[in-house]
C-alpha cells in the first residue's frame, strides 16, 4: 500500500457536546481510513471533534511505524500534547491509535508513561470500554489482532472531506511477510469485508453525490471473501464456499457495473497478487481509472530476493507489458527502498535501470530504514552508510523526475477527463483535479464547479502537474 504522507489531518462535527475529541493521523491511506471509523464510534458516545488540541478532553494520534522517520514525528506530536496536558489541561486524556500501538505496546504507558490509551488497529471498537477505564483512573490497552474485524459495519465519519472523494476500506492485514516490513506484525493477517457491505457503503456515498471512491487495503489484489475468516484459511473453506467467493476483480467488475458514474481507484497492488483478471476489468470499464500504485521496492533480483518480495524483476516487468498492452492509457508508480542491507552499486544501477524501462509516472522513494522485529533487522547489518544511501537516494530521485517529465510532456495535446477537487494553490483563478491517471490538472475556473468531470485540453506542464484549458463537461455528469 502507498503509505509516505506525514501531515497531519483533523476534522471537525458540529455538534451540542462537552467531550471534545482531537484526532491527528499519520502513514498510509488506511490510516486515514481508520481515524473516520474511530471518529464515528466516539461520534456514538457523544464526543464533538475539535481543531483546537488545548481543549480537547481526549487526544489521539494514529500512527505509523513504515519508517523510523514516522515514528520520531510522533513522538514530536506526543511531547507537545502532554506540554500542553501538564501545563494547562490536566484533564485531558492521550491516547495512541494504529501501528505504533501495536508495535510498542506497553511501553508507552508502563516505561515512557506519555499516554493514557493505547489501541492497536483492530481494537477500535473497544474504545468505550477503554475510555471507561481511563476515567476510572486506570491506563487502558487493547492491541489484540483479529482474525474477523473489518469494520465493515461501521459507516465512517468522512474528514475533512471536500464531498469528492472518499476512502472505502475492503481489507486488513497482509500475509506477505517481507523482511523489511512491520505492517503483518502491526496490522495481522489478511482478511476480506463482505462484498455487500462495501457496495452498500458505496451506494450510500453516490447518494450523497459523491464522485469518487478509493478501495483500501494493505493488498487490495488479495481481496477475498469466502463468508469471512483468514485469507490463508480458505483452502479449508467448504466447496460451496469456494465454488460462491468473490475476489478482487470480481468485486471491482461489481462495483465499477453498479456506479458507471462514479470513478473507483484502488490501492495498494502486490505485483505478485495481481492478475491479469484485474487488469482486464481496469479495460473494460470506464469509470474505473487507469492507473496502478505497484510497488516494487528494488530493481535487483538478489535484493528482492533479500526482501522476500515473491517475485523477480522480469515477473514484474511482464506485467507491466501485460498492463501497457492492455491498457495504454494506464499509468504506474512506485516505491522504492533504497541502501537495503547489502545492496551493491550494481544492485543500484538495476534499481535505476528498472524506472528508466518502466517509465513510472511518479514514485515514493526513501532510505532503508531498519524496523525493531522484521527479519531484516534479525538477519542484517544494516550496513549501507547514510552518506551513500543519501546519495544513492537522490539518484534515483534525479532519474524519477526525468522519467515523470516525459510521461507528464506526453500528455501535451491531449484531452483528459478531470473530476475536479479544489481551488488550486497556485491561482484562487483555477480549479484542480486529477485526471483518470491520477496526475493533477489545473485550469481557469470558468463556470465549472467542485465535483464536475470536466474534459481538459493539456497545452503544458509543470514538475508536478498538467495545465490545460477546458473543452467541454464529460458525459460523467
Amino acid at each position: 500500500m502507498q503509505e509516505h504522507q506525514i501531515s497531519p489531518k483533523i476534522t471537525k462535527i458540529q455538534k451540542n457536546n462537552t467531550k471534545n475529541l482531537y484526532i491527528e493521523s499519520y502513514g498510509c491511506q488506511m490510516n486515514f481510513s481508520d481515524s473516520e471509523i474511530v471518529t464515528s464510534i466516539l461520534k456514538d458516545e457523544g464526543f464533538e471533534i475539535t481543531t483546537k488540541m488545548e481543549k480537547a478532553d481526549l487526544v489521539l494520534i494514529n500512527t505509523c511505524s513504515i519508517r523510523d522517520k514516522a515514528e520520531q514525528t510522533v513522538r514530536k506530536r506526543l511531547m507537545k500534547f502532554n506540554a500542553v496536558k501538564y501545563d494547562n489541561n490536566p484533564k485531558m486524556k492521550v491516547g495512541v491509535l494504529g501501528c505504533m500501538a501495536e508495535r510498542l505496546k506497553e511501553k508507552f504507558l508502563e516505561e515512557e508513561k506519555i499516554v493514557d490509551l493505547v489501541v492497536g488497529p483492530d481494537a477500535y471498537k473497544d474504545l468505550p470500554n477503554l475510555l471507561k477505564e481511563v476515567e476510572d483512573g486506570n491506563d487502558a490497552m487493547n492491541v489484540l489482532l483479529s482474525k474477523e474485524e473489518t469494520y465493515g459495519d461501521i459507516s465512517p465519519v468522512r474528514m475533512q472531506s471536500n464531498g469528492v472523494s472518499a476512502f472505502v476500506s475492503i481489507t486488513r492485514g497482509c500475509d506477505n511477510m517481507c523482511t523489511f516490513c512491520v505492517v503483518p506484525f502491526t496490522r495481522g493477517r489478511e482478511r476480506s469485508r463482505d462484498p455487500q457491505s462495501i457496495l452498500e457503503e458505496i451506494q450510500d456515498l453516490s447518494d450523497k453525490n459523491f464522485k469518487e471512491i478509493i478501495l483500501l487495503g494493505q493488498n487490495v489484489d488479495s481481496y477475498l471473501w469466502y463468508g469471512g475468516g483468514l485469507k490463508k484459511d480458505f483452502e479449508r473453506a467448504s466447496e460451496i464456499q469456494k465454488a460462491t467467493a468473490t475476489n478482487f476483480a470480481e468485486l471491482l467488475d461489481k462495483i465499477a457495473t453498479a456506479f458507471p458514474k462514479l470513478r473507483v481507484r484502488f490501492m495498494t497492488s502486490n505485483p505478485q497478487d495481481m492478475t491479469l483478471e484485474v487488469i482486464k476489468v481496469m479495460a473494460k470499464h470506464r469509470n474505473v481509472c487507469k492507473y496502478i500504485h505497484l510497488p516494487i521496492q528494488s530493481g535487483s533480483d538478489r535484493i528482492l530476493k533479500a526482501m522476500n518480495r515473491l517475485h523477480t524483476r522480469q515477473e514484474y516487468l511482464d506485467l507491466v507489458k501485460n498492463i501497457r498492452e492492455m491498457i495504454p492509457e494506464c499509468t504506474i508508480s512506485q516505491d522504492m527502498i533504497i541502501g537495503f542491507p547489502t545492496e551493491t552499486e550494481e544492485d543500484h544501477k538495476d534499481t535505476l535501470s528498472l524506472i528508466k524501462e518502466v517509465n513510472y509516472s511518479h514514485g515514493f522513494m526513501y532510505s532503508y530504514s531498519e524496523r525493531p522485529g522484521t527479519l531484516a533487522a534479525r538477519k542484517f547489518k544494516d550496513d549501507i552508510t547514510p552518506e551513500i544511501k543519501k546519495r544513492r537516494l537522490q539518484e534515483v530521485i534525479d532519474v524519477q523526475r526525468a522519467v515523470g517529465k516525459k510521461i507528464h510532456e506526453s500528455f501535451i495535446g491531449k484531452t483528459l477527463e478531470v473530476l475536479i477537487e479544489k481551488t488550486s494553490k497556485r491561482s484562487e483563478q483555477d480549479w484542480s483535479g486529477k485526471s483518470s491517471q491520477n496526475i493533477v490538472v489545473i485550469f481557469p475556473k470558468e463556470h465549472y464547479q467542485v465535483g464536475d468531470f470536466v474534459n481538459v485540453k493539456i497545452e503544458s506542464i509543470t514538475s508536478a502537474t498538467l495545465l490545460g484549458k477546458a473543452v467541454e463537461y464529460s458525459e460523467n455528469n
